[in-house]
């Protein structure tokens, strides 16, 4: 099945109604798509009874790509920031926030999203291998933001090794703006799932800006998809379905809006029609 869907539901207005309050978002987002990406736990280990919740607001086959926290992925570089003691105290509470999903059947996976100063080296390796260890059966997905992973030393053992162990491929698509981004690479690396995230291809705004009065987030996913561009996605797709059971799709060009609408596009040129949504109570589509 192909899941397409958004990266968070907070900041999509297009599918909201104006009054709509933010507690009622998530309930109203899965009247649109069967699956989100939660960011929020990226930035804090997300309290169970936050998981609890969002399960309770969504269908029954609706599901999560839940980020991994920074912690885990080595965004946040010095020891003494850490709420926690140690690395396995740190993926225990994580593992453990994950509860509700599991017990819900919701979970579609966590993702690794690692740092553009995360690149190939024994080191990083076998942290890799910890991860996988630490995370258990737990469907887990790789993403790299440094090309070394990708060059042309390393990119098919980098893939053999993804394989071996276990890790859902997500494939990006997203600008060639230096070493701090990776090209796009549709290798399927798991039977069950593939990931596949959009970041749009804004190159100039990938890189942080230099002005402190721009928020780089305001700018780094600024950017639209075309139809051309869809197309040629639409058959990537139809290739990689044949090499994987399931695969979820995630928009994130959304530092201009744009994330909805590319998402209904694209899962209208797949001529995919969702059973299962939540009844839609704002009538706005």
């Amino acid at each position: 099945m192909i899941y397409i869907g958004l990266t968070g539901w907070g900041d999509h207005y297009s599918l909201y109604a104006e009054q709509i309050k933010a507690k009622d978002k998530l309930a109203e987002y899965s009247s649109h798509f069967l699956v989100v990406e939660v960011d929020a736990s990226f930035y804090a280990i997300q309290p169970v009874k936050n998981a609890e919740k969002w399960v309770r607001e969504t269908p029954a086959n609706f599901q999560f790509v839940v980020k991994a926290y920074q912690g885990m992925t080595g965004h946040k570089r010095k020891e003494e920031d850490s709420p926690f003691e140690t690395k396995k105290e740190m993926f225990n509470s994580f593992i453990a926030s994950l509860q509700p999903y599991q017990e819900a059947d919701k979970l579609a996976m966590v993702l690794f999203q690692f740092p553009p100063w995360f690149d190939c080296t024994k080191q990083n390796v076998t942290y890799l291998r910890y991860c996988k260890q630490m995370m258990g059966d737990i469907p887990v997905a790789l993403e790299f933001r440094n090309q070394t992973w990708f060059s042309d030393r390393f990119r098919q053992s980098t893939l053999s090794f993804m394989k071996q162990e276990g890790w859902i491929h997500s494939i990006v698509d997203e600008p060639q703006a230096g070493e701090g981004s990776i090209p796009t690479v549709p290798v399927v690396t798991n039977e069950a799932q593939t990931l596949i995230r959009f970041h749009g291809r804004n190159a100039v705004g990938w890189n942080k800006p230099t002005s402190i009065n721009t928020n780089w987030r305001d700018v780094r996913y600024l950017y639209k998809y075309n139809q051309e561009e869809l197309i040629e996605w639409k058959k990537v797709i139809q290739r990689l379905e044949k090499e994987t059971k399931d695969i979820v799709v995630l928009f994130n060009n959304n530092s201009g809006g744009d994330a909805a609408e590319n998402a209904k596009q694209f899962q209208e040129l797949l001529g995919i029609e969702y059973e299962g949504l939540a009844p839609k109570q704002l009538g706005l589509f």
